[in-house]
């Protein structure tokens, strides 16, 4: 399969994929980094070389059960625009975006696995799944690099585990992540105290597109940062009991706000809206920092009939590269904040301003 397009999920039915705690954990995803023995690590390698490792493991993972069908393709076959499109649905990094000959990518069907070959490493695997499900993309993850282990020979040492170019990704090569929406703890300014004791437990706190990117939108990616010295199995359980303890953190701080300062979060959520369906002009960060508040009202039950699913989708077509995707032209950021804007308006003019009256957290 050949045209991304034709084989990604339209975003409303991505929007639509659900899990548990999905109104917190947006998503789970696990990843695994490998290497080939006796090949440079993709940053060392020269193109040949790279080339020649991308034609000994695309077909591998092409015949791997799971990813029958799969879309797989060379970077330098795709557009920058479609490199863009995988980054902002959250399925490549943004490192792997500006990759281009001797680099490649395997997506299968339902998008709940990607396969970045000669990224960092030879081999970047990762599981996806929505809502707080880290074990089931582990058992998922582990099952497919079983399987792969079987037709390549990784690099591996009996002491130090599986070798990697980055000495963070040494041993396991795991690296366990979810992205969390927590506007609660941003408007009761405690988001600041759990980020500090998240990197004291040894965790990383992210922005929305992972090292080095603002939490846009009050996203926050939550990972482990050493892979070696501990089990998988240790490091998903340790992630899973810190964001039991941030989903309940959110939670109270949502009940907390409502109880103590409804007028503060009617105003907030209201403000949102009112931009939102009102604007002519609007900007990518702003929109994404809005419609968190508006995804916020909705879980609170201040927009009765709608669902979070209509500002998840919202949240993925509003973005530069799936804006410039819908339209035949190229656009400039300005053309594209006045195009934006025309699409909220007109997608939000038939969502009835937000209620006022304090409603009880939804379920």
């Amino acid at each position: 399969m050949n045209d991304l397009h034709a084989f990604l999920s339209p975003p409303a039915e991505t929007a639509q994929r659900h899990g548990p705690h999905d109104r917190i954990v947006m998503t789970s995803r696990v990843r695994l980094a490998r290497n080939l023995r006796g090949a440079a690590f993709p940053g060392w390698a020269k193109k040949q070389e790279r080339v020649k490792v991308l034609e000994a493991i695309r077909p591998a993972v092409e015949s791997l059960p799971e990813l029958q069908g799969a879309f797989s393709q060379a970077m330098d076959n795709l557009s920058a625009l479609d490199k863009q499109i995988l980054v902002e649905r959250h399925l490549i990094s943004r490192e792997h975006a500006v990759k281009s000959a001797g680099s490649g990518l395997v997506l299968n069907r339902d998008e709940t696995f990607c396969v970045m070959i000669n990224e960092e490493d030879h081999l970047r695997m990762q599981a996806l799944r929505p809502g707080l499900q880290l074990r089931q993309a582990w058992d998922a993850i582990d099952h497919l690099d079983t399987e792969l282990e079987k037709k390549l020979d990784y690099a591996f040492d009996s002491e130090l585990g599986y070798l990697t170019a980055c000495p963070t990704n040494l041993g396991t090569g795991i690296r366990v992540s979810a992205m969390l929406h927590l506007p609660g703890l941003v408007l009761a300014e405690q988001i600041n105290p759990i980020v500090q004791s998240v990197n004291k437990l040894g965790l990383a706190v992210r922005g929305l597109y992972g090292e080095g990117t603002e939490a846009l939108g009050n996203v926050f990616q939550v990972s482990n940062q050493m892979t070696l010295g501990e089990t998988e199995g240790t490091i998903v359980e340790r992630l899973e009991k810190v964001l039991s303890q941030i989903i309940e953190h959110e939670d109270n701080a949502r009940q907390t706000l409502l109880e103590k300062k409804p007028k503060m979060v009617f105003n907030h959520i209201g403000r949102a809206y009112g931009i939102l369906a009102n604007a002519h002009s609007i900007s990518s960060k702003e929109t994404m920092n809005l419609l968190s508040l508006m995804r916020l009202g909705v879980d609170l039950g201040m927009f009765p009939g709608e669902e979070r699913s209509t500002v998840d989708e919202l949240f993925i077509l509003t973005q530069p590269a799936h804006l410039q995707r819908q339209l035949s032209d190229k656009l400039s950021a300005e053309e594209r904040d006045l195009v934006r804007a025309d699409m909220m308006r007109e997608r939000l003019k038939h969502v009835e301003r937000p209620n006022d009256r304090p409603p009880g957290a939804a379920k």
